[in-house]
């Protein structure tokens, strides 16, 4: 059910980005679009652009439905159990025995008192 739920969710996402590319801008934000006075534009009659204003409200108020609906199917799928339960449910895991060399607890540079030069002297 979550799966189909999810792939309808894609779907109106990429038919909601189109339609709201399909649109003409009316704004003129970027200084842009909005074409001139009575050429022959693609969406240039009021009402292709009252159709796609509601066709973007259709898409947008299933968009909002889905995203409900997911969120209702993944809070019903996590019921009561938190991750500080399963953590404490989980039994202990040992560590494999590791063949790797051991390089000491100290995870700092090696200090000038060590006796090592930092700098290779010059020749």
């Amino acid at each position: 059910m979550e799966n189909v739920v999810l792939v309808i969710h894609l779907i109106l996402a990429l038919a909601l980005i189109g339609i709201v590319l399909l649109q003409r801008s009316e704004g003129g934000g970027l200084g842009i679009g909005g074409g001139g006075g009575g050429g022959g534009g693609l969406v240039s009659a009021r009402g292709a652009a009252t159709a796609l204003g509601r066709m973007t409200w259709i898409l947008a108020a299933a968009f909002i439905c889905t995203s409900i609906a997911l969120t209702i199917i993944a809070a019903e799928k996590s019921a009561g159990a938190s991750v500080v339960d399963r953590l404490g449910d989980a039994p202990a895991v040992e560590a494999p025995a590791s063949s790797a060399p051991d390089l000491g607890t100290d995870l700092l540079p090696p200090s000038a008192d060590d006796g090592a030069p930092l700098v290779p002297a010059a020749e």
